[in-house]
């Protein structure tokens, strides 16, 4: 009996081994191939694929379509199922392959009817654009079909892949529209039911345009205006019922860091431009970085970082200019409040009553019924279908919606020679309106926006409006009329997604929800502390995890926790010291950084929501509402002036109240966590989650597909911002003409397979701030792609 139960054990095992070994070797197989030839159609002359030590192609083609299909063959090979999933969820398609999970998010995209609009956008592209998108769809599928087998992913979700379209190439910018840009006309319609709730003084209070954090190129910081008076607004009757933080701030803001000083404050005399485009991380990442050449008639060599599903480079260099890009957060959509037509079915409009246009999307559902999604359009854009706004139903006007809001213009950096060259560019491109930061290797500096940008009528933009009696929007702002800044007499630019511009070139651009001006600020300062620069010194910039705009209150902490207080309860003596010890940077070892970061977001909640108490009585508890990214300077008013009548109900002063929310935090951390509050550093929360977006789905073996769970420095109000799940997603400084002593660092690693010796190459050197090489190295692995003749 026991020998057959050992047989039969050593057969279980047996087969489990077999298993596996067909696993690994089916996994093996979608390995791509890296030397050799490959004979493919599509191509007028040889191309090559050339990989260094870190998988980081190299690659070469005669022309620019050539160049195009070879950058898609690479993209094929190293990263088609997250090109997929980038198409999919863009177009509402998720479900498709995932099953009913998906389908929240994808009602959520298809609501913009964006694989309807990029069709329409490749109808209208020139010729040559089309040629070029066309020519990489062809080597994107070139690519995937090389593989002796399918990326893994398919097979642990039993499907097939689809072949990419051209059109699927214009579905990636608008995801990276629906990334960059608010889709919805939230902060709108957000800010519009606090606005008609409160009293006008104690919402131009609560929703200023700046802050004296600001640091604009243009302009000077804002003033924090009065508190309300009593007679206005006062908070003693009104309780502090505020959920408690529990360290949960803001969501981190989809945006970047760039700055450029000119060649009179560098050694060699070219520019240098830096950039950190902050997004949010996943493996693999979202880019993939490449030097592409073309070798031929008109040669052109441009490196940096290409989004795996587009055929150009987004950021970089080409050895005459170097580029990089930080969300604008212009005011690029509003919310339009619809007045009913006089019949059923219709609206009203300057121009009379309309019927709603009527699309009706199915949307398939793996191993399920279809869903039939039921989209109502007006001129103005499509009608939200998740809000109860008070004046009436919401359309979203949204640059994104219109035709001419994508382009290919993008590819024209490649060639370009200067910086008047490149402004020029960016004032005509198509994409999510950017800052766009330039310099050249003449060591000119420049400035301006890259991306269409709505020409308004003096409608209020900040809040919703009915355009049934007055005119919305007028157009595009032409491209001579863009705002500009070009090498400033102090050689130094800076953008860090919070205010740039004032006046009128503000009112061009618009408040999107741009960012509080802490993090532009100490970038800003950081650039004078110095005469001349190199990348390794711009690198110290970017790493930059000091804790300034936390400094004030520490210091309001301290004195929160006084001599008295402490003795009255002598838990809170601990607290003070480690408080007094901190460590006064975002560092993972830091304590005294987590415990007063938690102490402000308890203090901004609680204010927040006393202040917004009668909005929530008029409209109820889940209204949602939006907390301006320029509340600091309210907030400050407040805790450190001190009226008595805004201090909620409950209280006898403010010192009550502080330390009511230094309570709530002990409480907070002795609940939810185990140990000494000496324990409660940084890093405990502030660890990478850089995972595969199927890795929770694979048991035992899903977890290798993720990076190493590891303490990270940085934090959102610095210029090293870094979440567990969001960051810098790729980081350079380069001047245009010395590639060769650029920097760059980017999470993760070319290959988006996780046997791929290249899935994870490069990512410690991001992790811990390592200097590594901004152009690729000596070729390891040559790949050649040859016409076929037949």
């Amino acid at each position: 009996m026991k020998k057959i139960i050992w047989r039969l054990f050593g057969g279980a095992i047996s087969l489990i081994s077999l298993f596996v070994l067909l696993g690994w070797l089916g996994l093996r197989a979608s390995l791509p191939d890296l030397d050799g030839e490959i004979v493919v159609s599509g191509l007028a002359a040889v191309a090559t694929i050339e990989r260094d030590t870190a998988g980081i192609p190299v690659i070469t083609a005669s022309n620019r379509p050539d160049l195009a299909f070879a950058t898609g063959f690479a993209h094929g090979q190293d990263r088609y199922f997250q090109m997929d999933l980038i198409r999919r969820k863009s177009a509402g398609e998720l479900s498709e392959i995932v099953g009913p999970v998906a389908l929240k998010s994808d009602k959520s995209y298809r609501f913009h009817r964006f694989r309807t609009r990029a069709k329409a956008v490749m109808m209208a592209a020139s010729d040559t654009d089309q040629e070029v998108l066309q020519r990489y769809a062809d080597g994107v599928n070139a690519g995937r079909e090389s593989l002796r087998a399918n990326p893994f992913e398919y097979f642990v979700l039993g499907v097939e892949p689809l072949p990419w379209q051209p059109e699927d190439s214009i579905l990636v910018v608008y995801a990276m529209f629906v990334d960059l840009n608010d889709s919805r006309a939230r902060k709108e319609v957000q800010r519009g039911f606090a606005h008609s709730v409160l009293p006008e003084e104690l919402y131009a209070f609560m929703y200023p345009g700046g802050t004296p954090w600001d640091a604009p190129l243009m302009g000077e910081p804002r003033d924090t205006l009065a508190i309300p008076s009593v007679d206005v607004v006062s908070l003693r009757s009104v309780k502090d019922t505020a959920p408690p933080a529990n360290e949960r701030g803001r969501y981190p803001l989809r945006g970047s860091n760039n700055w450029a000083v000119s060649g009179a404050h560098t050694e060699s005399g070219r520019a240098i431009v830096s950039n950190d485009m902050h997004l949010g991380l996943n493996a693999p990442n979202i880019y993939y970085r490449a030097r592409l050449v073309v070798d031929g008639a008109k040669p052109r060599e441009v490196t940096g970082v290409t989004i795996p599903g587009a055929p150009f480079v987004i950021a970089g260099s080409n050895t005459h200019i170097a580029w990089g890009f930080t969300n604008s957060y212009g005011d690029f959509t509003d919310a339009v409040v619809l007045t009913p037509g006089a019949s059923v079915g219709t609206y009203a409009t300057l121009d009379g009553d309309l019927p709603f246009e009527i699309h009706k999307e199915l949307i398939g559902i793996k191993d399920d019924e279809p869903y039939e999604y039921e989209i109502r359009e007006t001129i103005w854009g499509p009608v939200l279908d998740d809000v109860e706004y008070p004046n009436g139903e919401v359309a979203v006007s949204w640059i994104a919606h219109k035709l001419e809001a994508v382009n290919l213009q993008m590819m024209e950096l490649e060639s370009a020679a200067s910086i008047s060259v490149a402004l020029d560019i960016a004032n005509t491109m198509g994409m999510p309106p950017q800052n766009f930061v330039t310099g050249d290797a003449d060591g000119n500096i420049a400035w301006t926006i890259a991306g269409k940008i709505p020409k308004k009528s003096k409608f209020n933009a900040m809040l919703p409006a009915d355009w049934s009696h007055e005119q919305g929007w007028l157009g595009w702002i032409d491209a001579g009329d863009y705002p500009r800044v070009v090498n400033p007499e102090s050689g130094r630019i800076w953008t860090a997604n919070a205010r740039v511009t004032d006046a009128e070139a503000l009112r061009v651009v618009g408040d999107g929800g741009y960012d509080l001006g802490a993090r532009a600020r100490q970038i800003r300062d950081g650039l004078f502390e110095k005469e001349i620069f190199t990348p390794a010194d711009m690198l110290n910039i970017q790493y930059d995890d000091r804790a300034l705009f936390l400094m004030p209150w520490r210091e309001l902490l301290l004195e929160t926790l006084s001599d008295e207080v402490v003795t009255e309860a002598a838990e809170l003596a601990g607290y003070r010291q480690l408080v007094r010890d901190w460590i006064p940077r975002a560092a993972p070892e830091s304590v005294g950084y987590r415990l007063v970061r938690a102490f402000r977001l308890e203090v901004k909640r609680r204010v927040f929501y006393a202040l917004m108490a009668p909005v929530r009585a008029e409209y109820g508890d889940d209204v949602s509402l939006r907390i301006s990214n320029q509340f600091e300077a309210p907030l400050w008013a407040l805790v450190t002036d001190r009226p008595i009548h805004m201090l909620p109900a409950g209280y006898a002063d403010w010192e009550e109240f502080l330390l009511a929310a230094v309570q709530q935090n002990m409480d907070y951390f002795r609940g939810s966590f185990e140990g000494p509050l000496s324990s409660r550093n940084w890093g405990e929360i502030n660890t990478a989650t850089i995972r595969h977006p199927l890795s929770g789905s694979i048991p035992i073996l899903g977890g290798y597909l993720d990076m190493p769970t590891e303490p990270l420095n940085g934090d959102l109000d610095m210029p090293k911002a870094q979440g567990p799940a969001f960051g810098a997603s790729e980081r350079f400084s380069v001047a245009p003409g010395d590639e060769a002593h650029g920097i760059f660092h980017m999470p993760t690693g070319a290959s988006g397979h996780p046997l791929s010796p290249y899935y994870d190459a490069g990512h410690s050197d991001w992790v811990n701030g390592l200097p590594s090489a901004f152009l690729p190295g000596m070729a390891e692995h040559t790949l050649t792609l040859s016409p076929d003749r037949r």
